[in-house]
């Protein structure tokens, strides 16, 4: 019977394809029938009629006219499936009907016939006489259909009302004609069959069963719900009457609205007996109307007929909550989740209104539309640009958010508690979805994993509140969540405040999970620096240096030493007072030599790599401090830890090799010598820190940065560093490599500046051991005296400057040493020589250092006349950078030193107007230092420049007052500077007192 209704109720046009409808639904109805011989006439029926649809739907002319023919010869084949005419029962009169029907619809086959066979074209007057003829074989079949007894219908009391409704409708049908259709015409027009009702269904009443006239109320002409009758037996729907005799309320005499009688009494009589009727009809009403509604959304031939079926639907689930029960069974669920795909608005959103109203209130039910493929629809929904569309989506979910199971189901689904997330937060725009989307997300925490995930997105609330409220399990859920995600710094933040005094709790527990739980977590926490302040506050590191000295459970040590002291370097990186902070019941400090014994003590014993490198980073946070400093320094002494330290350098983890160079170079202005002694002492060494070049400067690496700095930052006057530098041939290495990174630019690589300063400052440190022999011999066969003299231009950084600058000035200070009497092969270039050597030969001008007083060269003597190293000197004394200027000055002032011929030297410098900036900078404020080599400056040119240097110091009239404020305020030497020079200038009583820089 389910089959029967869904096609008895097909409407009479559609746009679909009927055969392949008509084909399938008769092959189902033939292969459930039994083939029996006196079936043999029922049977040829309804494949005739399917040859007819097939040749209508064939028809190129008036569709609309063929399709609804086609309709009402399917529906007929179906009624006469349903015929159930037992062989040996067969009635004569039956049999009659049934030949009549066969007749019927060979008539309807030719005539279609007609249509197709024509080679040409059929005229239009034609084809409307065979649209009536065929019009006519329609009512003649109602006729026929309306003579078949009731007694070969099995006494199936809904098969009996559908033929005779359909009956009616055939005898009645009007096949529709075009007007316009004329021979004349030139084209053929194909009309489209127009979309129809959902009403259609409804076969002429609005319910499959006919109701009686007692189901209807007299007032709202509608049939009751709850009836009640009153005193003149009349009976009414309960809130219609009552709103009468309300409107009567005034009114002495009350009458009945239907009969007129008087009523001397408004007692209301519940109708028992009609209202089970009237529920009973319904029910067997709302069956069928349950199966019409299917049966639209199957054809779903237009969009109105779609919403109307949903809409009834709607109502029919309203009205008893077990009518959702035999929608869900009838198998509408999956068809109806089909329509969320539907192009229609309107349509999608009563679709969802429809399947939250299937999964409200019943879990069968929600089950059934999480299987349909709803939920991954609904979330895309959720960002339609429509709100009607995005509400209804959030409300279907919320009501899906109710099964347990089904949660796991959307937080599975990708990018779903992201969009929530992000609705929730969207509040000020849509306050409604935000409360909505809150509602599903809570639901949605019945699952750990759903709240790993919202914390990736962004919502952390949920995971902090089980981790600081949960059960023990939760919290080792959480912790380890916290732990595995990636948080952004302010979600980091966040969490510090909020999780640290639960996460710390959680580390005193004895369950290794747990612990390990919580120090992931605070490991993620601790990595960003804003967060220290929180965990301080926490008791942080009072834990940490427990749980890397003195923890035990069951007189075991705690296997955290590699975590706390992670942590604990994290937290240290920061701002926190080290002299101050206490870490342990015995009043230790962090700076304390406790601390600092037991984590040397550790260094030294233990093996895993990343332990030893966060040990290290500790030390080089207590470093900070000045009094830890001196602790460590004398720790180390003391426990010869240095070798240790040293040591690490040959290890292969490369983030441990540079912290421990980093602390070392921390450690070698307090005990530079000791460490360069055992670094020599250690096997290969110091020949690694030194790489050959390679062809690409981009890779250089913070490794070999930190290891030319430490060398640079040793000792310059350790003999035996230098010496063993010097026989592993290093010194070619540097010089190539700083060649390779002046071509190739210190932009191509964020070290390659660093790298450079830093192998500079390491051939800086040859030149203070220039007394041996063969470092003597080193420097001038890789002639340093040109190599600083072309960074001190051609470098971009003040650092590199300064260090050329600094080389040039040891060089020059064995200058007047290594110069020597004699004759040189070679003339010389330097043009100020022409004035310096006046009274000398023409042979002797082009070979003899007026200065030093003998013979000198660039590479042989390192002298800075001969390398033209004086003017880019007095260039730098116009940078910036005081430290720049101070060692350009230094380098300067060589050429005035006692050992010289400083006036020679002063008359070299006057030359190149050199008093010009050495003025300037004592007119500076700044470095105290840098006016002292000043003030010695123009000390020198007062004593040997003669009356011409006197005259130009003296025209400066803001001199003197630099001087008298230099006399009065600057330190002792900086004082008896400017009283010789305020002396020399006759400011002052005549005395002279020389210093030599």
């Amino acid at each position: 019977m389910v089959f029967l209704v869904h096609i008895f109720l097909l409407p009479t046009k559609s746009g679909i394809a009927l055969s392949r409808i008509a084909r399938e639904g008769l092959n189902l109805k033939l292969h459930l029938m039994p083939l029996k011989d006196g079936k043999n006439l029922i049977i040829s029926l309804p494949e005739s009629i399917l040859e007819i649809i097939q040749s209508a739907e064939c028809t190129e002319k008036d569709t609309e006219s063929f399709i609804d023919i086609g309709c009402y010869l399917y529906r007929a084949s179906l009624a006469v499936m349903e015929l159930q005419t037992p062989v040996e029962n067969t009635q004569k009169d039956s049999l009659d009907i049934l030949q009549s029907l066969l007749q019927s619809i060979d008539l309807a086959k030719n005539l279609i016939n007609r249509c197709q066979k024509c080679s040409d074209p059929i005229p239009n007057t034609e084809l409307k006489s065979i649209i009536e003829q065929l019009e006519g074989v329609i009512n003649h079949m109602g006729e026929s259909l309306s003579l078949i007894p009731s007694s070969i219908l099995a006494q199936q009391e809904y098969v009996e009302i559908s033929i005779k409704s359909l009956s009616n409708e055939m005898k009645n049908a009007r096949v529709h004609v075009d007007p316009t259709m004329e021979d004349t015409d030139l084209y053929s027009i194909k009309v489209e069959a127009p979309t129809e009702s959902y009403q259609i269904l409804d076969i002429g009443t609005k319910y499959v069963e006919p109701f009686y006239e007692t189901f209807i109320c007299p007032l709202t002409k509608e049939i009751m719900d709850d009836p009640v009758t009153i005193e003149s037996g009349v009976t009414y729907e309960r809130k219609a009457i009552t709103e009468w005799f309300e409107k009567c309320e005034n009114s002495e005499v009350v009458h009945c609205p239907k009969t007129g009688k008087k009523l001397l009494t408004r007692f209301l009589r519940s109708n028992v007996a009609l209202r089970t009727t009237i529920d009973e009809w319904k029910d067997r009403n709302e069956v069928a109307k349950i199966k019409i509604a299917r049966a639209a959304l199957s054809l779903a031939s237009s969009k109105s007929m779609v919403i109307e079926a949903m809409k009834d639907l709607e109502s029919i689930c309203q009205r008893k909550p077990y009518n959702k029960v035999q929608v869900c069974n009838a198998g509408i669920v999956s068809l109806i989740a089909q329509f969320l795909d539907y192009r229609d608005r309107e349509v999608r959103y009563e679709t969802l209104k429809m399947l939250r109203q299937l999964a409200e209130d019943d879990d069968e039910g929600k089950k059934m539309v999480g299987e349909s493929g709803t939920i991954s629809k609904a979330i895309k929904m959720l960002s339609s640009n429509h709100q009607l569309i995005r509400h209804a989506s959030l409300l279907l979910l919320l009501e899906l958010s109710r099964s347990e199971s089904l949660c796991e189901e959307i937080g599975l689904i990708n990018g779903a508690i992201l969009m929530l997330v992000t609705i929730k937060y969207n509040q000020s725009n849509d306050s409604i979805g935000s409360e909505n989307a809150d509602k599903i997300l809570k639901n949605l925490e019945i699952h750990p994993k759903n709240i790993k995930r919202m914390a990736e997105s962004g919502l952390l609330e949920p995971l902090l509140n089980h981790l600081t409220e949960g059960s023990e399990e939760m919290k080792m859920e959480m912790g380890s969540y916290l732990g595995e995600i990636v948080l952004g710094d302010e979600s980091k933040t966040y969490v510090a405040k909020r999780a640290s005094p639960s996460l710390i709790q959680m580390v005193h527990s004895g369950n290794p999970l747990t612990r390990k739980a919580a120090f992931d977590a605070l490991l993620q926490i601790s990595s960003y620096p804003p967060n220290a302040k929180a965990l301080v506050e926490a008791g942080i590191i009072k834990l940490m240096i427990e749980e890397m000295f003195t923890r035990r459970i069951y007189d075991e040590p705690m296997n955290s030493k590699e975590e706390a002291a992670e942590i604990l370097a994290n937290v240290l990186e920061t701002e926190v007072d080290l002299e101050t902070l206490k870490v342990n019941t015995h009043g230790h400090r962090l700076a304390s030599e406790y601390i600092v014994y037991n984590i040397l003590y550790l260094l030294k014993n233990s093996t895993p790599d990343e332990l030893n490198l966060n040990l290290i980073r500790i030390l080089l946070c207590l470093t900070k401090s000045t009094k830890s400093t001196a602790t460590i320094v004398s720790v180390i002494k003391e426990t010869e830890a240095s070798h240790t330290l040293i040591e690490f350098i040959n290890n292969p983890h490369e983030e441990l090799v540079i912290a421990a160079i980093k602390l070392l170079i921390t450690l070698s202005s307090h005990m530079g010598h000791t460490i360069a002694e055992k670094l020599c002492k250690t096997k290969g060494q110091p020949e690694s820190l030194i790489q050959n070049p390679t062809s690409k400067i981009a890779r250089i690496t913070e490794k070999q940065v930190v290891s030319a700095n430490f060398l640079a930052k040793l000792p310059h006057d350790n003999l035996t560093l230098n010496l063993a530098l010097l026989n592993n041939n290093t010194v070619p290495t540097i010089i190539q490599t700083i060649n390779q990174i002046q071509t190739s630019g210190t932009r191509t690589n964020r070290y390659a500046s660093a790298y450079l300063e830093s192998l500079l400052a390491v051939l800086v440190r040859f030149t203070s051991t220039l007394y041996e022999p063969q470092i003597l011999f080193l420097a001038m066969s890789c002639n340093f005296t040109s190599v600083f003299t072309e960074l001190l231009t051609k470098t971009s950084t003040d650092e590199a400057q300064r260090l050329s600058a600094i080389g040039l000035k040891n060089l020059s200070s064995q200058s007047i040493n290594l110069s020597k009497p004699g004759v040189i092969k070679r003339a010389h270039s330097n043009k100020l020589h022409k004035f310096l050597s006046g009274g000398l030969s023409k042979r002797s001008k082009e070979l003899f250092c007026p200065v030093h007083r003998g013979l000198c060269s660039s590479q042989g003597t390192f002298c800075l006349l001969e390398a033209n190293a004086v003017e880019r000197l007095l260039t730098c004394l116009e940078n910036e950078n005081v430290d720049v200027v101070e060692a350009a000055l230094s380098a300067l002032c060589t050429l005035l030193d006692d050992k010289v011929d400083v006036e020679k030297g002063v008359s070299l410098l006057n030359e190149l107007n050199a008093i010009k900036y050495v003025m300037n900078l004592a007119r500076q404020k700044g470095k105290e230092g840098l006016r002292q080599k000043a003030f010695w400056v123009i000390e020198r040119f007062l004593m040997k420049g003669g009356d011409e240097s006197s005259s130009d110091i003296s025209k400066d009239r803001s001199l003197p007052c630099v001087l008298v404020n230099a006399f009065h305020h600057g330190d002792g030497e900086t004082k008896q500077m400017a009283e010789n020079i305020l002396k020399r200038l006759n400011r002052m009583p005549n005395c002279t007192t020389n210093f030599t820089m």
